[in-house]
């Protein structure tokens, strides 16, 4: 089994951030600053391991924050002799970040630049959110600046950053409310040449769409107007959580919009009576019953079962199909039953429906016991 990654972010972390300090600042008491930190440290999950040694770093830091800023931003060039290559190696700044977050909001210019360089290294998405939300304006116009930033970790900051629904996060209440002032940062980033940026601004959209299905679909047919094909992507991308919940606004965006006239036959779920840690191979067969052609956009919906025994769907992406009148084709999905961190499984009937343009026609179901 593979070892669980917060094991990387152990002992070693806060001894390297006092060995980076002390480089550049011989009074910090290092041997203090970690004792402090790995008291109780080894109970706390990944992000309360970060704000525990950011609190730590203003106890042992000097009081005036610019000072102390200066000094942390420092030591950030000074060598840390961690692996690169640890899958959380740059959460190594994970700590100067939330420092920023817990103790610059009253200095905002000193802040931001330092989130500019921070963002470089570690993501500042988290850190940056205090500050839309106590100092609104002023960040929305930063953001606009960085909208153009040489560095594509800057221009993804203005996306990410701006998620209201971002993972991990607080939600931006405000921005759920109102996101015109975030569209209108996505619409400088909608053709940004990076992929790691364009894939955040598909993801801003998504979560967009989740509060306001609507202005989700003027956005992006306003979007496919003389789009390139990596804004193309972003359409789709930015769709993808609505046509999951069968939105007629984003399908007919995508050219998926009318109804789909197909006949659905040979239809094998098996093993009818699965068990926990199995698995389902759901097969079908769709023919085009119409004398044209129909584009159709194909998805699997498993009911599953939860833990108060309702069932709740969950939408597997298959395929889009240009059928030819007469045409057949044979589709299957493999579904695996063995236990995820994202999905626990329950006991009893599981419905299976497919989705065709979004409108669903069960296929039949499948029984699930313990393994």
């Amino acid at each position: 089994m593979a070892e669980p990654l917060i094991k990387q972010y152990g002992a070693d972390v806060p001894q390297a951030i006092a060995s980076m300090i002390a480089a550049v600042y011989p009074a910090f008491d290092s041997a203090g600053f970690v004792a402090e930190v790995l008291d109780g440290f080894d109970t706390l999950a990944l992000m309360a391991r970060g704000q525990h040694i950011a609190q730590a770093l203003r106890r042992f830091l000097p009081e005036n924050y610019p000072e102390a800023l200066a000094i942390l931003m420092a030591s950030i060039e000074q060598p840390h002799g961690r692996d690169p290559r640890l899958t959380l190696g740059s959460f190594l700044y994970l700590p100067h970040t939330r420092f920023v977050a817990n103790y610059g909001l009253d200095h905002f210019e000193a802040s931001m630049a330092a989130q500019h360089t921070l963002t470089q290294r570690f993501s500042a998405e988290f850190s940056i959110r205090p500050f839309l939300e106590q100092h609104t304006q002023a960040t929305l116009a930063q953001f606009r600046v960085w909208a153009t930033d040489p560095s594509e970790h800057v221009r993804r900051l203005v996306s990410e950053g701006s998620r209201t629904r971002l993972p991990w996060a607080p939600r931006l209440r405000q921005f759920q409310a109102d996101p015109t002032p975030v569209l209108s940062l996505l619409d400088l980033l909608k053709d940004d040449p990076a992929l790691y940026v364009r894939r955040s601004v598909a993801n801003n959209l998504n979560d967009i769409g989740k509060d306001h299905p609507e202005l989700l679909t003027r956005t992006t047919q306003a979007w496919l107007q003389d789009a390139s094909p990596e804004r193309a992507w972003i359409v789709n991308h930015a769709l993808r959580s609505a046509v999951k919940r069968g939105e007629a606004g984003a399908l007919k965006v995508l050219g998926y919009g009318q109804a789909a006239q197909l006949a659905v036959g040979q239809v094998q779920i098996s093993p009818g009576q699965a068990v926990m840690g199995g698995a389902v191979q759901i097969g079908f067969a769709l023919t085009n019953t119409q004398n044209q052609s129909q584009r159709v956009l194909v998805d699997l919906a498993v009911h599953y079962v939860k833990a108060n025994g309702l069932t709740r769907a969950k939408v597997f992406k298959l395929t889009t199909l240009e059928l030819a009148p007469g045409q057949t084709v044979q589709l299957s999905k493999k579904l695996s039953l063995t236990e995820m961190t994202t999905r626990k499984h329950y006991p009893g009937r599981h419905p299976v429906e497919v989705l065709l343009n979004g409108q669903a026609q069960p296929l039949g179901a499948f029984e699930l016991a313990p393994g």
